[in-house]
This record gives C-alpha cells, structure tokens and sequence, in this order.
C-alpha cells in the first residue's frame, strides 16, 4: 500500500505533475574546479543521484562573469558552460527527473580579485562588510562602484541571457535567487540602497529590481515555471539584516506576486529566536503569516525534518518542503522517507571542498 505521509503525495506545480513533495534545495558545494567554471562529470553524477526528488535546484549559478563572487561555482553564461549543464539535466531527465537552475549575481559582495581589479558594482556606494570567498581565501568585501540605470539595464539583460541559455541546456525551469546578502536584497535593504532614482527610497522602488528581473526571464520561460527564493529573516554578518520595513517589504513583493503566477515561491525560515526584532510580530506565525498574503506555491525551508516536512504540508501552510543538508548525505531522501529508513550524516569537512569524497560517495539505502 503506498505510503500517504503528505510529504509523499503528488502535487501539481503549474503545468508539472511532482511525484512527491520533496524538494532538493539549492546547495554551494564548489566542485566547478575549473577555468571555465563549468560543471563537470562530478556534477552530472551528483544531481542524477538525487533525481527522484520532487524536482532539483541546482546550486545558485552565475549569470555572467561580473556576477561571480565565491570560488568554483559554476555559471551559465558561456557555451562551455550551457553545453555542460546539458549533460546534467539530460542525466536528471533520463531518471525521470525534473531540474531547476538557481540563477545568482552577487552584487557588492564579490571582490576585485574576481573582476580583472575593477570594483563589484552595488546599489550604492555602500560597503555591504561582507566576506567574498577568492582564489586567495576570505576577503573582506570593499565598498562598491555605484550601478548606473545602464548598467542595471544591462544586468537585467544578462539574467535574460542566462534563462536563454538555461533553456538551451534543458533545464525544466528556473528560480531567481533573492535571498542572504545578493544584489536582489541588496536592492531591497535600506543599508545599501540610498539611491534617490526609481529603484531606491521607497518599497516599490527597491522593489523595482526583482520585477524587472522576473518580467525579462517572464520573456524565455513561462511564470509557471518560474521560482523566487527569498530570506526575509536573513540575519547576515553585515549590514544587510531586516529592519523596520522588511515585514512590509515582503508583503508588498508577495502580494505582487500573486499576479505573476509563478511555480512557486520558496520562503526560508529564520535561524534565530525572533524575539526583539524587527520581525518580533513573525516569532510565532513566521510561515503562517505569508501564507495568508500568497495565493500560490508555497516551498518552506528551515532544516525540516520528515516529521517537521509533513507537519508543515499537513497544516495548509507551505505546499512543497525542500531539503538542503539532508540530501547531501542521502541522495536517495525520497526513499529514505517512504522506507523509514536511518539517515546518514553529511561531512561538513567536505561540504565546499574536495572532488568526489563528501560530494557523490554517500551510499543508497538498499530496499
């Protein structure tokens, strides 16, 4: 008899029929080791290996060089890289899987050692005091050259490139990535945006970014196979934390969004006890409380556990669970679950470095 547990029903994300509710969530694990930062043989390994998920997003993937700001994550700006990645989903699909690509530009928080010594570029000219991982370790962030409205412009046209080249590639949709400390939230945060043109001051101006980025890539995919992932508790090292306004940043993005009918929107819960601030009125409804703005999919993130995942799908509140670190030590998570079987444990050791030790060497639970 099949297993009704919520977390292993179907469910129906646009025009996508999921076999289950288990999503693979996006996970940095730079193993691109190479000059052309594309994905290798170790990446089409790894993501076949965990095709029986819901769907797969891949790690957050640049859209263009001057997007880069972390070392050997891969991209999907150039042929190299669009020709590897096809090799990936062509895996994943043959499994009978279907893949996401992340799409990210790191904004102010990259470093001149990425960039041929020019200076990130950012909403401002406001030092985000961030650390950017380079070929030469952690560095601290600098303070940027502020975007021009041409350069937006053209940014904007590079996340159209990178969806053009995603669909090249295979990929069965993709997500904007707006969350942590990259340029979406860079755009949406008072702390490094003082701009005085249409896309700083207020809510919607700030706002204006994302829009712009989802109405170009609207020009490659359709909206239902389109997703956002947002942080609005993104407590982060720096200066780009919530404020007075997040709370009603994020209603406004999310009731916006209600008229774009995306896939979905993945909303990541916070790390940290609430309690005394800014988001104190979300300590006890965090999740409920958006639930209640956005009509659509809804994926919740917050190191779920299978019994955490189905309460949560149980309760109305989120519709899709996805899963970072477990799907790191258990390629076969799906299984797992319906099995109730033992799960294994990650290496963190191995979590951003190495080849295929912590990477495509965790065993399958045998049935």
């Amino acid at each position: 008899m099949q297993n009704q547990e919520p977390l292993l029903t179907t469910y129906q994300m646009g025009d996508i029929l999921l076999p289950n509710r288990v999503v693979m969530t996006s996970l940095t694990r730079c193993r691109a080791t190479n000059p052309d930062l594309a994905p290798t043989d170790l990446h089409v390994e790894y993501y076949a290996q965990r095709a029986s998920a819901g769907f797969i997003l891949t790690e957050g993937t640049w859209i263009s060089e001057r997007a880069v700001g972390f070392i050997n994550i891969p991209g999907i700006y150039s042929k190299t890289q669009t020709e590897a990645w096809k090799r990936v989903t062509d895996a994943v699909h043959e499994k009978n899987g279907k893949i996401f690509v992340q799409l990210v530009h790191s904004g102010s928080v990259s470093h001149p050692d990425f960039l041929q010594g020019e200076l990130p570029l950012g909403p401002s000219a406001i030092n985000p005091q961030e650390k950017a991982f380079t070929p030469l370790g952690f560095k601290d962030t600098l303070t940027p050259a502020e975007y021009t409205t041409v350069q937006i412009k053209e940014t904007i046209g590079e996340y159209r490139l990178a969806a053009e080249n995603a669909k090249k590639a295979g990929f069965d949709g993709l997500e904007i990535h707006a969350q942590i400390f990259t340029l979406i939230p860079q755009f949406l945060s008072e702390a490094t945006n003082q701009r005085t043109d249409e896309y700083g001051g207020s809510i919607e101006n700030r706002a204006r970014l994302l829009f712009e980025i989802l109405d170009t890539v609207k020009k490659v995919y359709p909206a239902k196979r389109i997703g956002v992932k947002f942080t609005p508790a993104a407590f982060n090292p720096g200066i780009i934390k919530p404020d007075i306004t997040t709370i009603t940043m994020f209603d406004y993005i999310l009731e916006k969004l209600n008229g774009y009918h995306l896939a979905y929107v993945e909303l990541v819960g916070p790390a940290v006890d609430l309690t005394g601030t800014p988001l104190d009125l979300l300590k006890d409804n965090y999740f409920e409380h958006f639930r209640n703005i956005y009509n659509g999919t809804i994926m919740a993130n917050l190191g779920f556990t299978q019994e955490s995942g189905n309460a949560i799908i149980s309760k109305g509140t989120a519709d899709l669970v996805s899963f970072g670190t477990l799907y790191i030590a258990n390629p076969d998570l799906v299984q797992r679950f319906e099995q109730n079987s033992l799960l294994s444990k990650g290496d963190p050791d191995t979590y951003y470095a190495g080849e295929a030790k912590g990477f495509t060497d965790y065993p399958f639970v045998t049935s």
